[in-house]
């Protein structure tokens, strides 16, 4: 009799442990179903959908770019980066989702031939940007992301750096290093 006690107070514990997972699973999956509509979003160049999924005071760190604070700011940011690269596409290549946040994997690319994109005039070339977003969602909507990319190869595809490796860019080290050099011996004769 007590065997069959246990055994029932086992399935009992069993069974309340289960309620509790299944509703995590369900916040995962709305994070992540959130977090695909908005890439779907951005992916139709969709401004009006993109907005819908933020926070009025959302912060999207663009991590080498700075700090975009509020909704409209966000997606006057992404709007001009669709007016500055027309054909860009955007593909998701996994997203990893828990009960608040979600981390992605993405894809852009298309060509810099639209508009002047954070003062930088276009230059007609074709960039691929591979990056990772950090997601936090509050109540059902964006509160905040943060976005890591590589800047640095954003900037060699459009022209904006030497090619890696070049002979260009071996001189931009020299000049530079020389300058740093420079500095250094100055700094000391200053008894910095």
């Amino acid at each position: 009799m007590a065997e069959t006690e246990t055994r029932a107070g086992d399935a009992k514990a069993a069974e309340a442990t289960k309620a509790p997972a299944r509703r995590r699973i369900t916040k995962r999956k709305a994070v992540e179903t959130h977090v695909r509509t908005h890439f779907e979003a951005i992916a139709n160049h969709d401004l009006q959908g993109v907005s819908a999924g933020w926070r009025e005071d959302g912060v999207e760190e663009l991590v080498p770019v700075g700090i975009l604070r509020g909704r409209q700011a966000i997606i006057r940011n992404l709007g001009d980066m669709f007016a500055a690269v027309p054909d860009i596409e955007t593909t998701v290549i996994s997203i990893v989702a828990g009960e608040k946040e979600a981390a992605v994997e993405w894809r852009m690319q298309g060509t810099f031939d639209g508009v002047a994109f954070q003062g930088i005039e276009p230059t007609g070339k074709r960039v691929e940007i591979r990056g990772f977003e950090l997601f936090t969602l509050e109540e059902g909507l964006i509160a905040s992301t943060t976005v890591y990319y590589d800047g640095m190869s954003f900037a060699r595809q459009i022209g904006m750096l030497p090619p890696l490796d070049s002979g260009a860019e071996r001189a931009m080290k020299g000049a530079f290093n020389t300058v740093t050099k420079v500095r250094r011996a100055i700094d000391e004769r200053r008894g910095r």
